[in-house]
């Protein structure tokens, strides 16, 4: 006589995962815009978090792929109809994330991915207990200060405040969760590694929970 079970045992429920947030931080200059696009490119599914900043496009950003840019009086207006998850003045322009980004990443079910500042990480911790931060650093100093120079937008003076922030920046590296070297022309490594990890939090047992 064949045995059928009375219940399932081994459910879908049992492996079915949420969508994560992972964040992806570190100083300016540390590669995130580089890292976060191959990323987006070799992980498909995972949804990229644009975010909004009132700052004038860089050379080679597209609005609404690398950011949404908009006036600093848009940006406001923003703020005052409750549209911005989280904001902050970096570097005396806005920066901040759209609660619309969001909510079309859950109800797609799709992992999100967002680029922000040490400061914006911080805030999205406390929002999001169970987002996912890893912060990013270059192998040495001496790289990391060539790929602020290579920018063509960096004074002495910027410099300068650059590398003060940056130290400041370190001092909060015990509230991420993963930190990942981007070395110079090893950027294929450095997303594998981030891929890795992304993919190791999806076999949790207790899965990460995201509520907007």
């Amino acid at each position: 006589m064949e045995y059928k079970m009375e219940e399932a045992i081994f459910s879908k429920d049992l492996v079915h995962t949420q969508p994560l947030m992972v964040i992806i931080s570190g100083p300016s200059g540390v590669g995130k815009d580089s890292v976060v696009k191959l990323l987006i490119k070799r992980g498909p599914g995972l949804h990229f978090i644009v975010t909004m900043a009132s700052r004038a496009p860089r050379p080679g950003e597209i609005d609404g792929v690398d950011y949404f840019f908009v006036s600093k009086e848009e940006f406001e207006k923003m703020i005052a109809n409750n549209e911005l998850i989280e904001y902050a003045v970096v570097y005396e322009e806005y920066k901040g994330v759209p609660k619309q980004q969001v909510r079309e990443a859950l109800e797609c079910d799709q992992d999100m991915i967002l680029r922000l500042d040490v400061q914006g990480a911080a805030r999205f911790r406390s929002l999001f207990p169970q987002a996912i931060l890893i912060f990013l650093v270059p192998e040495n100093d001496q790289v990391w200060l060539e790929r602020l120079r290579s920018r063509k937008s960096e004074s002495p003076e910027t410099l300068k405040i650059r590398t003060k922030t940056a130290r400041e920046e370190l001092e909060c590296i015990d509230q991420f969760d993963y930190i990942v070297v981007n070395a110079q022309d090893q950027l294929d490594q450095t997303v594998s590694a981030i891929l890795a990890i992304i993919d190791a939090e999806h076999h949790r047992v207790e899965h990460r929970k995201i509520t907007l």
